[in-house]
């Protein structure tokens, strides 16, 4: 605990990056406060108030960015728990990293690609068929370790106790444990870009879909060099509509979809060649919905 203070305004929060006060886990300017102790503790932990999402501040490398961890995570996960079925599945939501693909083949382990939203993990948890479900805005929850169900919602305080779990058995941080995996499958670049959609952008973005998106409608069959390999409009675990589109290649990828509670246009991209390549796939993946656009 490092701070005793109770306030229900919330006032000795830092400022986030646009001046308010919001409980985000996975902002640094959110949780300056707890990044200032960083090396004073092997690991520091925090949780937003309704403790659903996890903040993971490692010493000398701060504030994990929640992608890592997950990745982290299901990897110690995976070998540490030998009471779990080699048939259990690992849930990801189809924004978070690509690196968490490349653990799940690695281990040999079914991936189970699911649209935004940890909805879509309720019943694998609850059956016990998702080992783990995991977003990319710091939000997962995995099983108990004789494999029955432990939750079917993100569970912020197992996720921070996870990570002291990883540094008292490995003697390694888990951004430590990154790091090693970067060696192994390259480094991630990612990034979201918000932009302003009018109605009408979003009705029409809606309605092209929910039709048959080829590389034809989006005006090219590569992406920043690369063939395209996939173009996804369902997700592959579910099949169940993702509210938008998903463009694969062999080094990286970029999704496109409208908010569903605000006038905004959400863009992600990763890369696993560079920050310039990650720059060049998302502004060509901007020029490909303009080109659906207009259309």
């Amino acid at each position: 605990m490092v701070n005793d203070k109770v306030d229900p305004s919330f006032s000795f929060m830092p400022l986030d990056k646009d001046g308010k006060i919001r409980m985000d886990c996975s902002s640094p300017y959110a949780m300056a406060g707890l990044l200032a102790h960083q090396h004073e503790f092997d690991i520091c932990v925090g949780n937003d108030p309704d403790y659903d999402r996890h903040g993971i501040v490692c010493p000398s490398t701060g504030l994990m960015n929640p992608n890592h961890f997950l990745a982290v995570a299901i990897e110690y996960l995976l070998t540490h728990r030998p009471q779990w079925a080699d048939s259990l599945a690992i849930g990801k939501t189809l924004v978070s990293s690509a690196m968490i693909d490349k653990v799940c083949l690695e281990l040999g382990r079914p991936l189970c690609e699911v649209p935004v939203g940890f909805k879509w993990f309720v019943d694998g948890l609850s059956e016990a068929t998702l080992a783990f479900g995991g977003e990319e805005s710091a939000g997962a929850a995995f099983l108990q370790r004789d494999g029955r169900t432990w939750c079917s919602d993100k569970d912020g305080f197992i996720m921070a106790l996870l990570a002291a779990e990883i540094v008292a058995v490995t003697g390694q941080t888990p951004a430590q444990r990154y790091q090693q995996m970067v060696e192994r499958h390259g480094e991630s670049f990612y990034q979201r870009i918000d932009s302003p959609v009018t109605p009408k952008r979003k009705a029409k973005f809606n309605r092209l879909i929910t039709q048959s998106v080829t590389c034809e409608l989006l005006g090219s069959d590569t992406l920043a060099g690369d063939a395209i390999t996939a173009i996804l409009t369902h997700a592959p675990g579910n099949q169940a509509p993702i509210g938008g589109v998903k463009v694969v290649t062999a080094n990286g990828w970029f999704a496109a979809r409208p908010s569903g509670t605000e006038a905004l246009f959400k863009l992600y991209g990763e890369s696993f060649v560079s920050a310039e390549h990650l720059e060049q796939l998302l502004a060509q993946a901007q020029q490909m919905i303009e080109t659906m656009l207009s259309a």
